[in-house]
C-alpha cells in the first residue's frame, strides 16, 4: 500500500509519460477531508483524456491502488479518478479554464513536481 504522497508521485509520473500538459499538484489535506492531494492535468483531446485515464487506472491497479471511482469518462471533456487520498482531474484546455480548479483551491499549497519527474 502506497502512502498518499507516493501514490500522487506515481500518478504524476504516469500522466507525464502519456504527455499530460500543465500538471499541477495541490496539497489539499489541510483544507478538506475530500483528499490529501489534487492533481490537475490538461489533455489535448477527448481521446487523450481516455488514454490518460485508462493508463493511470491500469498502472495504479498494478500497484494495488485501483481507482475507487471514475467520473465523466463518457463525457469527453473531463474525467475524475478518485483514489481516496488523491484525486486526479483530467481536462481539455477549454474545460480546465471553465472549472478553474487552481483558482477555486488557491489556498492549497502547490507542490513542485520537477523533482518527481527527474527521478
Amino acid at each position: 500500500m502506497l502512502t498518499p504522497k507516493e501514490l500522487t508521485e506515481q500518478i504524476v509520473r504516469v500522466a507525464d509519460s502519456k504527455k499530460a500538459k500543465d500538471i499541477v499538484v495541490l496539497k489539499t489535506g489541510d483544507l478538506t477531508v475530500i483528499a490529501d492531494y489534487f492533481i490537475i492535468c490538461t489533455a489535448t483531446s477527448a481521446p487523450h483524456i481516455k488514454t490518460l485515464s485508462d493508463e493511470i487506472g491500469k498502472q495504479m491497479s498494478e500497484l494495488g491502488e485501483p481507482p475507487l471511482r471514475v467520473e465523466g469518462y463518457r463525457n469527453g471533456g473531463w474525467v475524475l479518478l478518485d483514489f481516496g487520498c488523491t484525486i486526479i482531474h483530467l481536462f481539455t484546455d477549454e474545460m480546465r479554464k471553465f472549472y478553474s480548479l487552481e483558482r477555486l483551491w488557491s489556498d492549497a499549497e502547490q507542490i513542485d513536481i520537477s523533482n518527481i519527474l527527474t527521478v
